[in-house]
């Protein structure tokens, strides 16, 4: 890891910026290595998340590793998998669930992080906040986006959170673990074999 990376994640993992809006305070989750293929951008962390300080470290990561088809120790190698929420600490709750990301996250941290992994092969949009600040609304839906994975390009991928919560979304959408999550194992080994 050269010295402007290392620095760089320091600051991301020393970062405040929205403190006062936290309810349990600072903590950024991230996880990368200049050597990274995979780039995976999702949410924010949950509660399990910010305790731990692991990304992914809760049931909606089993199911992300599952339509990967990557084990844990794989999924955790920096070297291999670059993750960076859209949010970096946990938001808070809302009505219905967690809040969405902060919004400072994003434009303050992810264009500088991004440069220093020249190696990303294939970045995965999980979830609709990813794919607005990434893909500028080219869908009206998250389901929208997902089908048509095909059209946003090779570097990008949209899924939709693998959350307990998307059963019905799942069961509704039979398609994506039928067609989309086989093609997504496909494009994240040819940009794991590069």
């Amino acid at each position: 890891m050269n010295n402007d990376f290392a620095q760089l994640l320091a600051q991301v993992r020393a970062c405040q910026l929205c403190q006062a809006h936290l309810p349990l305070g600072p903590r950024p989750v991230v996880q990368m290595a200049p050597q990274a293929r995979i780039m995976i951008i999702g949410q924010a962390p949950g509660t399990r998340v910010h305790a731990t300080g692991i990304p992914w470290n809760d049931p909606s990561g089993d199911t992300l590793r599952s339509w990967l088809q990557v084990s844990r120790e794989q999924f955790y190698d920096p070297t291999l998998f670059a993750i960076m929420p859209m949010g970096f600490c946990y938001p808070g709750r809302g009505k219905s669930g967690d809040l969405p990301p902060r919004p400072e996250c994003a434009p303050t941290w992810h264009q500088q992080l991004l440069e220093q992994l020249p190696n990303i092969e294939l970045t995965l949009l999980i979830g609709q906040y990813a794919q607005r600040y990434y893909l500028k609304k080219r869908y009206r839906t998250l389901t929208e986006t997902v089908y048509h994975w095909r059209d946003v390009g090779p570097a990008l991928f949209p899924l939709p959170h693998p959350s307990p919560r998307n059963r019905y979304w799942l069961s509704k959408n039979p398609w994506f673990e039928q067609e989309t999550v086989p093609a997504l194992r496909r494009r994240m080994q040819q940009a794991l074999a590069t």
